[in-house]
């Protein structure tokens, strides 16, 4: 398969990813990951000049934390990502691919209640970057490792989820 029909499978996976995470189907999420799949959440504090991570943990961990997410208090309104992906680097020796990919996520309020919202209105809710691996099985591309690097630092209430 060439390094160009990989390329295009990455992005497509990636963008199925947005899908998936944009309508909340952890499970079809967690089937584009592979079993040793990596996810963390990071911004970088230039008043403490480090990374602060808001989420980190394994395939594992993601599958309990997708879990538990009906059974929390979270703000159900609707997001919606617009990722775009700049670059994949495919080696095809490896069997493995890497990808940046920026995106940003707009939140529509469902009713406002304690928001400076109305309800219906939607705003810019975070922007960052995804940093992703793959491993290439049987010319699928599968998430070895997901980094979100936000742009936004503040979070609001109910976003205990994956980005």
């Amino acid at each position: 398969m060439s390094d160009n029909n990989i390329a295009e499978r990455v992005r497509g996976t990636i963008y199925q990813a947005s899908l998936c995470l944009d309508e909340a189907r952890w499970e079809d999420w967690l089937g584009l990951c592979h079993d040793e799949f990596y996810y963390a959440i990071r911004a970088f504090s230039p008043e403490i000049n480090v990374d602060m991570t808001y989420l980190d943990g394994k395939r594992a961990d993601m599958v309990t934390l997708t879990e538990m997410l009906p059974k929390h208090n979270s703000d159900h309104s609707p997001l919606a990502r617009h990722t775009v992906v700049y670059t994949v680097d495919v080696d095809e020796a490896q069997q493995t691919a890497s990808a940046v990919s920026s995106f940003t996520v707009m939140k529509t309020e469902l009713d406002g209640i304690n928001s400076h919202l109305l309800a219906g209105e939607s705003n810019v809710f975070l922007v960052g970057k995804y940093r992703d691996q793959f491993r290439i099985e049987s010319g699928t591309p599968l998430f070895s490792e997901r980094i979100v690097q936000l742009d936004t630092r503040r979070l609001d209430k109910g976003s205990h989820w994956p980005i």
